[in-house]
C-alpha cells in the first residue's frame, strides 16, 4: 500500500481513513468510487440499492454496468463448480433483476458469467468489511463523468491492505477488573482495531502463567447464544463453561471477538437463520446468501495475545481453522483442548454440520452422553 502524509494523517493512515469513510458510505447505500490506477468504477451494495439510485447510475453506465457476485452465490445460481468471483452484464440496471440474482432463493443465472477484475474483487472485499451481502452493482466511469460529485474515493490497494493495516494499529484503549459469577478474579482488556470500526475484548481470568502455555479461547461474538441463551447453537455454553474452567484451573485468556455469524454480521446471520428455519443446513444457508464456510480472520486475535505477553497457548477450541490461524501468526500451539456445549433438538444438526462440513473436532457420542439424564 503506498504511504502518504497529510496534516492529519501519518504515513499509511490516510489509506485507512479512506477505507473507513468508504465503509460508512457503502453501508449507507451510497456509491463509492474505486480507483485502480487510471481505472475508475462506482460500487454500490446490491442489497441497499433502490430505483432512484439505479436511475442515477444508469445515466453514467452507458450499458456497461455489471453485477459482481461471489463464487458461493454463483454456485447457488447454477454455476456449478464455481470457485471464483464472477460478473453478470447489466445492459440496464434493473433493480428487480438485481434483487432476484442477489437475494432470491430460487434464482438462476440468466446470462453468461464473466471473469472478475481487480475492481470487482476489491468491491467484494469492501462488502465483506461492511458486513453486507457479497453482491455489488459496479459501474465503470471516467473522471470527467463524476467531476464535482461528492463521492468518497478509495484506492483498491487501500481496501485490500485494510485488514493488515488495522492489525498494525491495534492498541489497548482500556482495562479494568470485572468480577464475574464463578470467576471473581477477572480483568477485561479492550483493544481498538482489528476489524473495521469495532473494538475487541480480552478477558483475562485469574493469573495465567505467561511463561507457560496459556489456555486461550478465541470466541466469536454470538448475540443470540451468548446473551439470550439461544438453543440453535452451543456458543453460550462454550463461553460460560470456558470462563468457569479457567477460573478453576489457574487461569486463562478468552478473546471475545466481534465476528458475529462466522464473520457475516448479525443481519446476515438472521437471514441465514430464516433459511435454516425452512430446512437449510447452516452452511448451505450461508452459501445461498453468497458466503463460503467461514469469513472470519484471526490475525488480529494473535496480535492481541502478543500484546498481552502470550507466546505459547493451549487452544481451547473444536475448530482447526483457529488452531491454524494461531500458528500462522507465529504463536506456538502447545496443545489443544475440546470445548463441549450441550446438544438439544434445536442444535444437534448444526453441531453435526460443523463436524462433517467444517472439520470441527466434535464427538457427537460424547455430547449426547453429556446431555443424557443422570440417574
Amino acid at each position: 500500500m503506498p504511504k502518504s502524509r497529510t496534516l492529519f494523517g501519518r504515513p499509511g493512515e490516510t489509506e485507512i481513513i479512506a477505507v473507513d469513510r468508504a465503509l460508512a458510505e457503502f453501508r449507507a447505500g451510497r456509491p463509492v468510487l474505486l480507483r485502480d490506477g487510471e481505472n475508475l468504477a462506482l460500487a454500490l451494495s446490491a442489497e441497499l440499492a433502490d430505483v432512484d439510485i439505479a436511475e442515477r447510475l444508469e445515466t453514467l453506465a452507458e450499458g456497461n454496468a455489471r453485477l459482481v457476485l461471489s463464487a458461493a452465490r454463483l454456485r447457488r445460481l447454477g454455476a456449478k463448480g464455481r470457485s471464483e468471483t464472477g460478473v453478470l452484464a447489466m445492459p440496464a440496471i434493473d433493480i428487480a433483476r438485481v434483487e432476484t440474482l442477489a437475494l432470491k432463493i430460487d434464482a438462476r443465472v440468466d446470462a453468461p458469467v464473466g471473469p472478475a477484475n481487480t475492481l470487482d474483487a476489491a468491491a467484494l472485499e469492501l462488502a465483506g468489511l461492511a458486513l453486507v451481502l457479497p453482491a455489488i452493482i459496479l459501474v465503470p466511469v471516467a473522471a470527467a463523468q463524476i467531476a464535482g460529485e461528492p463521492l468518497v474515493e478509495v484506492a483498491i490497494a487501500a481496501i485490500n491492505g485494510y485488514r493488515a493495516a488495522q492489525v498494525a494499529t491495534l492498541a489497548i484503549v482500556g482495562r479494568a477488573p470485572v468480577p464475574l459469577e464463578g470467576a471473581p478474579d477477572t480483568e477485561f482488556v479492550v483493544f481498538r482495531g482489528g476489524e473495521g470500526l469495532r473494538d475487541q475484548v480480552a478477558i483475562i481470568v485469574g493469573k495465567p502463567d505467561l511463561s507457560a502455555a496459556v489456555p486461550v479461547r478465541l470466541h466469536s461474538a454470538c448475540l443470540t447464544g451468548d446473551l439470550f441463551g439461544s438453543l440453535k447453537c452451543d456458543c453460550g455454553d462454550q463461553l460460560r463453561e470456558t470462563v468457569e474452567w479457567m477460573a478453576q484451573n489457574e487461569g486463562g485468556i478468552l478473546l471475545y471477538l466481534d465476528q458475529e455469524g462466522r464473520g457475516n454480521g448479525i443481519s446476515n446471520k438472521m437471514r441465514a437463520y430464516k433459511l435454516q428455519s425452512q430446512g437449510w443446513d447452516t452452511y448451505d444457508a450461508d452459501e445461498v446468501l453468497g458466503f463460503d464456510l467461514d469469513q472470519r480472520h484471526f490475525d488480529f486475535a494473535a496480535e492481541m495475545l502478543k500484546q498481552l505477553g502470550v507466546t505459547r497457548v493451549t487452544a481451547l477450541t473444536n475448530n482447526p481453522l483457529k488452531v491454524g490461524a494461531i500458528k500462522a501468526a507465529g504463536l506456538e500451539v502447545a496443545a489443544t483442548q475440546r470445548v463441549l456445549g450441550r446438544p438439544n433438538i434445536h442444535n444437534v444438526r448444526y453441531l453435526a454440520s460443523k463436524r462433517d462440513r467444517a472439520g470441527h473436532f466434535i464427538d457427537m457420542d460424547a455430547l449426547m452422553a453429556r446431555a443424557a439424564p443422570k440417574d
